[in-house]
């Protein structure tokens, strides 16, 4: 063979190889994010869940590809969300939120699933036991019924001569007679009544609010969701206006000019979340990742919105508190 076709040959044969090279190399996983809200609402969520990815060693854009799916507060639309996440058949879907876990579950018995709920995942027949999971579910719970008892305990000591308090309450949760349950049995432990006010429209929201002087309640504890959440502004601004000491389940509520919040470090708990997917993805199968409970809780206390309101705080809450907003 001729020096300068042997050359033309080899030159070609190593321009090959890294063609080749790249075509042996495995396809960048990806991993199906649902969520029932908004992407405005909920970046903090997305952010937490890549957080947890990359300390497993996986950077979205670089090592791993991620779909994201938001049901904007329309729940009747999460099944098909699924559906397609599972149809684009991706490596793991996280799911923030009980009814996106739900709706997961439902499309798919195989890809793994990693949720981050706020309710009991045994009672919600996503797991068969928090330390064997079995199936294709696993994840983190924050056990927000467990803590809604301890909301109203911080409003009684707040106004310990109130004999009403009254709870809002979400009738979109899936936990939402248990939530109901534990909070009149903590009502009475206390030696109070509660009133239960169910509601599911922004509208339903504003009737209850104007509802609670002729039910002569002047504490209010508002329960764990996602469609709550995503309305912290209304409620912030509804509790000044009818001058209502008022408990949420998450620290953007006193963010967002709300009195008091005591809840799961939520940052924390998705990071969790993204962790377990990483593992997934690393070859871990679900059924041999333990349900984890959040062991990360906050007690915020916004004092602008107590002077706003005509409050003093308590010295022994001023004590109990993670975090006093100025």
């Amino acid at each position: 063979m001729k020096r300068r076709v042997f050359i033309t040959l080899l030159g070609g044969a190593a321009a090959a190889w890294p063609l080749a090279a790249r075509a042996q190399q495995p396809a960048m996983p990806v991993v199906g994010f649902l969520h029932q809200g908004t992407p405005e609402d909920n970046a903090f969520t997305a952010a937490a869940v890549r957080k947890g990815l990359s300390e497993m060693g996986y950077v979205e854009g670089r090592d791993v590809a991620i779909e994201y799916r938001w049901a904007r507060n329309e729940l009747d639309r999460l099944p098909e969300l699924a559906a397609d996440l599972v149809r684009r058949r991706v490596a793991v879907i996280v799911t923030p939120g009980s009814p996106a876990t739900l709706a997961a579950k439902a499309a798919t018995t195989s890809i793994p699933i990693v949720f981050g709920i706020g309710g009991d995942p045994v009672q919600f027949g996503f797991v068969a036991s928090l330390n064997r999971p079995g199936g294709n579910l696993t994840g983190f719970t924050s056990m927000s019924l467990e803590l809604a008892a301890k909301r109203l305990g911080f409003l009684h000591e707040l106004l310990p001569r109130t004999t009403r308090f009254a709870a809002l309450i979400d009738m979109n949760n899936l936990y939402t007679d248990s939530e109901i349950t534990d909070l009149r049995a903590a009502a009475s432990a206390i030696g109070r009544q509660i009133e239960i006010l169910t509601v599911s429209t922004s509208h339903d929201i504003e009737t209850a609010f104007a509802s609670l002087a002729q039910k002569q309640v002047s504490g209010l504890a508002v329960s764990a969701s996602a469609f709550f959440t995503s309305r912290r502004v209304l409620f912030a601004t509804l509790a000044a206006r009818h001058a209502v000491a008022t408990i949420y389940s998450d620290r953007r509520y006193t963010e967002a000019g709300g009195l008091m919040s005591y809840g799961t470090n939520t940052i924390d708990l998705y990071r969790q979340v993204g962790i377990y997917a990483g593992r997934i993805l690393k070859g871990e199968k679900p059924a041999d990742l333990p349900v984890m409970r959040a062991t990360r809780f906050e007690f915020i206390i916004n004092l602008p919105t107590a002077r706003l309101l005509g409050m003093e705080i308590p010295p022994t809450l001023l004590a109990l508190a993670d975090e006093v907003i100025e």
